[in-house]
């Protein structure tokens, strides 16, 4: 990467094929309909391996395409280094969260590890992006729905701390 970037952003889920790469794909798209992409650095990954190198799920993929949003990245696991370069780790579940604070107590750091949706304006006290895996195509629906809804809201927070 040539250009410095001002903020960083990671999303993890995971096998980092289904939720964060999706959120890693609208929130690029938005940014550059912002015209941010850049001066914001976004990626994704995942707590587990068992999907290192495979492009995002089919299901995720098209529900993205249906969007106006490409899906290029390949899924990776989450590094040591992740808690140092990234400003924002974004854990799409709970579990997630636990297993990255567990990381991040090992690899130090200076992220700010949240729950994605603590920025979902109508999050309804379940903060976590259900995992479409195992489900049917409604489930990739309603993930992008929450993914959507919520990089929006992430974006405005952007321009907040980008312009202060």
């Amino acid at each position: 990467m040539t250009a410095k970037h001002e903020v960083s952003v990671l999303f993890v889920c995971l096998g980092n094929i289904c939720r964060s790469p999706l959120g890693e794909g609208v929130l690029a798209h938005l940014l550059e309909e912002e015209d941010l992409s850049d001066r914001v650095r976004v990626d994704s990954a995942g707590t587990g391996a068992w999907h290192q190198g495979e492009p995002a799920d089919p299901r995720s993929a098209d529900v993205a395409d249906r969007h106006g949003i490409s899906l290029r990245g390949r899924a990776r696991r989450v590094r040591a280094e992740d808690f140092h370069e990234f400003d924002y780790i974004f854990a799409m579940d709970r579990s997630n969260l636990r297993d990255l604070r567990h990381l991040e107590r090992e690899a130090g750091g200076g992220a700010s590890l949240t729950l994605f949706r603590d920025f979902d304006p109508d999050a309804d006290g379940d903060a976590d992006v259900p995992d479409p895996y195992y489900g049917g195509v409604d489930g990739f629906d309603l993930m992008f729905e929450m993914i959507d809804r919520t990089c929006a809201a992430f974006v405005e927070h952007l321009h907040a701390e980008l312009s202060s």
